[in-house]
């Protein structure tokens, strides 16, 4: 079933998302036939878990009316995009580390967990650069704890994201095991993987964007990847078991205390568009990781990643989330939503109820964010890998706990659309702000209900 069908949506040729084992009622108005007590008896019959892998049965109100919505294009800043991602790393390379290269230098590029427009690009282009200046690069995972925190996990990871050693023109060297190389002025040891340590240099290759857990100068990015990626599990665990404030603080002492050591060569930033055009490619020579060059970046990513353009929305329905689309499944910069002990929340958008239908495949069941969504069908609920999932969430400290809880479990995408219509504190004759997203990834365009229409922003087109 599409989920269009369920609101109604106008254009839907344009535009159609397809949900898995979707249950479809016979009509929108029909009256849960099951009583009460019924569903009492039910329950009895079978585990709390058997309960949750079918969804829990509501009973709306027969009167709940869902609003057809509107596709809106969104205005966005657009700056040229970057023709040819893999020439462009190359060129960065060439001309930021040409001094620091040496005949033979191995080089640990650093390859994420994230969806980077044209990764492949970007890597290859980076590896091709290296070669040119007469290095010898490898690749490793540089993301921390994801993919289960295993070395098959995070291998896996790059390779469902198209970075194939035969794609990227360079052997994958995974593991988990760590070395301390470093430690900062405070006593925090720093780390790296054991592949990356046995090189001479290491090299991270990011998009450098808002991070979904603190705010500072430099947030996602080549700095980040370095401190956090590369020191997998341990290196992600102490970063991310302090606060906002702390954390902020310890990634910046701890890219100084590795800049000393000399492992660090620089790095490869992207930056995206709205649209997710690569924008821009630039090279970072080794005091440039950390330094003003990528705090430039980092305020220049900021002003491309706008949240959604409401003051006030009821119900907020996302299509889909993934680690290849945020850490968190869905980006608190876009939903406002952040839910981290110490960082204060968004003032735009307030969203008082949030419906979540898919996971990406390259999630691998991993969902730290679910706790972000308030609804859930059991299609999404089945996918998910706790063990993965509350890995990620222990390794990622105060900012894990509200985003681990598991939302309410409803049979399909529609209970689920009706039971945030219903609770998102409207009145059942009140009309109600929706809107529906792809995902919090490349935001161009939404839809919306009646409601909102009278609050588009300026520049935005409604479609049809």
């Amino acid at each position: 079933m599409h989920v269009s069908s369920i609101f109604g949506t106008e254009n839907t040729s344009a535009y159609s998302f397809s949900v898995p084992n979707m249950h479809v009622l016979s009509t929108f108005g029909t009256e849960n036939k099951r009583g009460a007590c019924e569903h009492i008896g039910m329950a009895s019959q079978h585990s709390p878990w058997e309960q949750l892998s079918r969804g829990i049965d509501l009973p709306f109100n027969p009167a709940l009316q869902v609003p057809r919505l509107v596709e809106v294009e969104l205005p966005v800043i657009e700056p040229e995009p970057i023709a040819d991602a893999c020439e462009a790393a190359r060129q960065a390379v060439l001309s930021s580390l040409a001094s620091s290269v040496t005949k033979g230098m191995t080089v640990a590029v650093g390859g994420g967990s994230r969806g980077l427009t044209d990764r492949v690009g970007l890597m290859r282009g980076t590896i091709l650069g290296l070669r040119e200046l007469g290095a010898e690069p490898f690749v490793v995972p540089a993301m921390g704890s994801h993919g289960g925190a295993t070395a098959d996990g995070q291998r896996y990871m790059l390779e469902s994201l198209g970075m194939t050693e035969e794609a990227m023109g360079a052997e994958i060297r995974a593991t988990m095991d760590t070395v301390e190389v470093a430690r900062t002025a405070s006593g925090m040891p720093l780390y790296l993987d054991k592949h990356a340590a046995s090189a001479d240099r290491i090299l991270p290759v990011n998009r450098v964007k808002p991070h979904t857990c603190f705010r500072g100068p430099i947030e996602s990015g080549c700095t980040k990847m370095a401190v956090v990626g590369f020191g997998k599990q341990p290196g992600a665990a102490q970063i991310h078991s302090c606060g906002p404030i702390e954390m902020r603080d310890r990634i910046l002492d701890g890219i100084a205390a590795l800049r000393a050591t000399g492992r660090l060569l620089g790095g490869v930033a992207s930056i995206e568009s709205a649209a997710g055009d690569i924008v821009r490619i630039e090279g970072l020579d080794a005091n440039d990781v950390g330094g003003a060059k990528e705090r430039e970046i980092t305020e220049f990513a900021k002003s491309l990643i706008p949240p959604l353009p409401f003051r006030e929305i009821d119900v907020l329905v996302v299509d889909k989330a993934g680690k290849d689309i945020s850490g968190t499944g869905m980006d608190p910069n876009v939903t406002g939503r952040f839910w981290v002990h110490g960082l204060a929340e968004n003032s735009n958008p307030t969203i008082a109820t949030i419906v979540l239908l898919d996971i990406t495949p390259v999630s691998g069941g991993n969902l730290l964010g679910i706790g972000l969504a308030d609804f859930i069908p059991a299609s999404l609920a089945n996918q998910i890998d706790w063990e993965k999932t509350y890995i990620n969430c222990f390794t990622a400290g105060p900012s894990g706990v509200r985003r681990s809880r598991l939302p309410m479990v409803l049979p399909d995408g529609e209970a689920c659309l009706k039971a945030a219509l219903s609770m998102c504190g409207r009145g059942i004759d009140q009309p109600k702000r929706v809107v529906r997203i792809e995902s919090t990834l490349h935001l161009t365009r939404c839809w919306v209900s009646e409601a909102l229409l009278n609050e588009l922003p300026e520049g935005a087109r409604r479609v049809g």
